[in-house]
């Protein structure tokens, strides 16, 4: 039985530096308490606000400096924990980060209210006399545009105060997943043990060429998701009964509204994306997966075929430095400057690509404004593993240049809508690489059904994640109990109604709502079908156009936050409030279906 290691035991090249952030966790703890011992440096304004723009201007700048100050500390804390979810000191600095945050949003909580207490037509006239406050202006009308919904300061206050504890269903959940929760072991055709976690699961045998293994580590799977879904069923709906409760303080239409409101997107652009792809998509997929039942000559479709390989014997093996090289040739199309930060990442050891216990689950890019993004991943020494790691180095590719071009609030508050598209177009460069330098039937069919996945993960995945969000908010504004119950009932359906009979829905794939911290984020998991219809169209066109399509995407990634999600799209020739592009990447997936159809 293969063993896995501690984090104590993980090659510390295999691991991301945070000493880049702080050299010491005693050097952190010191941040940490003059961080605290510094907010007032912002609370020194307090009442003053309406005093005039110098005021508001040095309060800006002092709740920006102790910001950026704070990510660094809270993600040295994250990262750490991160890396290791079981080490109780790792806990405990998450709490601890956690709980400044907490003195921080509350402490600086009083800019907001009295900026939107201020008389209509005062903010303009401050912009007028104090040209500095310019640099702060996208950011203070994004305020304003909360006034119809903001509370008395009071209010505000004890709101801030209490940002732990709205976010304690995100931590009971990751909590839940990473260190309680464990999963029976396997066996192969031999006997012998095979080891089963979480990441082994998704990140292995979800995959898996062979189908009793695949099987039996989805019964086990199933089995260990069982055992928790009654806690994290009450886990999801606090966070629903949350949101449903702030957006009626608040007098938002919905928590729907609310959540979209700071996407920045209309509802009707929202429902365009689940509803197209819910409905137009699905025809494609049903006649993928009959084709993956027949070409593997499986007695039955389940849930857990679907990600299965279409070709077993072929699934390109890949070392981590292959795949480093790899990435960053195919990547170099983006200019010199992108090149470089993808060159940096690798050797500057951005990334933590181990495995261990008490790791977290899947990838994910953090940025660090100021230092540099770290990127969490699990290799599985496989090629496809380099598309996994080439989408998380689009996000830190996005950050660092949004950050090294703009201040800390517009680098950072890049709406979710917006986010996943820089990660989904590195995915479809590295795919178009790799298909112009191979003729091979094997290879190209295998880089195919590889977008394929890239697909089914942001258009299939995600987005009925983003369908059961929204039926369960739903049913929540109506009044209706969520429990564990109606979350499995309702993902079933959800699952019946887009795969019909072609795939087979038992109760593992009905418990799939608790495989994702997404639905603690906001409505963020339908926004990986935005982003990929984003950049399936730039993607497009940077092979049709060439440079110029790359000079306006590079120019997109360096505005940051500085414009609105729908106008960064349309920077980049991308209508997003409208149907089309939603249509036109349905129709390339079906084409993708097509080119794989001829070669069996």
């Amino acid at each position: 039985m293969a063993k896995r290691l501690t984090r104590a035991e993980v090659p510390v090249e295999e691991t991301w530096n945070l000493d880049d952030l702080f050299p010491s966790k005693e050097a952190w703890e010191q941040a940490l308490k003059e961080l605290e011992r510094d907010l007032v440096t912002v609370t020194q304004y307090k009442g003053r606000i309406a005093e005039g723009p110098g005021i508001l201007l040095a309060a800006c700048l002092a709740q920006e400096a102790l910001y950026q100050r704070f990510l660094v500390v809270a993600n040295y804390a994250s990262l750490h924990l991160s890396a290791d979810g079981t080490d109780p000191t790792n806990q405990e600095m998450a709490g601890r980060a956690g709980d400044l945050n907490s003195k921080l949003e509350a402490a600086v909580s009083f800019v907001r209210s009295e900026l939107l207490a201020l008389p209509d037509g005062t903010l303009e006239r401050y912009f007028a006399e104090e040209p500095e406050l310019g640099k702060f202006r996208r950011t203070l009308e994004r305020t304003m545009e909360e006034k119809p919904h903001v509370l008395s300061p009071e209010t505000e206050v004890a709101l801030a105060s209490l940002g732990e504890v709205f976010e304690s269903p995100y931590t009971v959940y990751q909590r839940a997943k990473l260190t309680d929760m464990t999963f029976a072991p396997i066996k192969d055709e031999q006997g012998n043990e095979l080891p089963m976690s979480f990441a082994g699961y998704e990140g292995k045998y979800e995959k898996s060429e062979n189908v009793a293994i695949r099987r039996a580590a989805y019964a086990s799977f199933a089995e260990g998701l069982e055992a928790y879904q009654n806690t994290l069923g009450a886990t999801f709906a606090t966070e629903v009964k949350k949101n449903v409760v702030i957006s009626r303080l608040r007098r938002y239409p919905s928590a729907t509204h609310m959540q979209l409101h700071s996407q920045e997107i209309p509802i009707e652009v929202y429902n365009n994306i689940l509803d197209v792809i819910f409905t137009q998509l699905a025809p494609h997929m049903r006649r993928y997966a009959e084709l993956r039942k027949r070409v593997l000559g499986l007695d039955k479709m389940l849930y857990c075929d679907i990600e299965a390989p279409l070709d077993p014997e072929y699934n390109p093996k890949m070392t981590y430095q292959e795949a480093q090289k790899l990435i960053v040739d195919a990547l170099r199309v983006l200019g010199p400057e992108y090149t470089e930060i993808m060159e940096a990442a690798f050797r500057d050891r951005w990334i933590d690509w181990c495995d261990n216990i008490g790791k977290s689950t899947g990838a994910f890019c953090s940025a660090a404004y100021g230092v540099h993004p770290y990127i969490l991943t699990t290799w599985p020494d496989n090629m496809r593993g380099a598309f996994t790691l080439a989408h998380e180095l689009g996000h830190a590719g996005h950050f660092e240049l949004s950050s090294r071009n703009n201040r800390l609030a517009d680098a950072m508050l890049v709406s979710t809508f917006f986010v996943e598209a820089p990660s989904t177009m590195n995915e479809l460069l590295l795919a178009d690489y790799i298909l112009a330098r191979h003729t091979e039937t094997r290879m190209r069919r295998w880089v195919i059904m590889g977008l394929l996945q890239t697909y089914h993960h942001n258009f299939v995945r995600h987005l009925l994640e983003g369908e059961l969000q929204r039926r369960i908010y739903a049913l929540a504004e109506e009044g209706q109990t969520i429990t564990a119950k109606t979350l499995s009932t309702v993902k079933g359906q959800i699952l019946s109604d887009f795969w019909g009979d072609t795939v087979e829905i038992d109760d593992g794939a009905r418990l799939t709502w608790m495989r994702q911290p997404h639905y603690y984020m906001g409505l963020y998991p339908y926004t990986y079908a935005a982003g990929l219809t984003i950049s399936t169209a730039v993607a497009q066109d940077i092979k049709t156009q060439g440079q110029p399509a790359v000079e306006r995407w590079l120019e997109v990634l360096k505005a940051g936050g500085i414009k609105k999600p729908l106008e960064l799209a349309q920077m980049a020739g991308v209508d997003m409030s409208k149907p089309d592009p939603i249509r036109k990447a349905v129709a390339y997936v079906g084409s993708l279906v097509d080119e794989v159809e001829k070669t069996f």
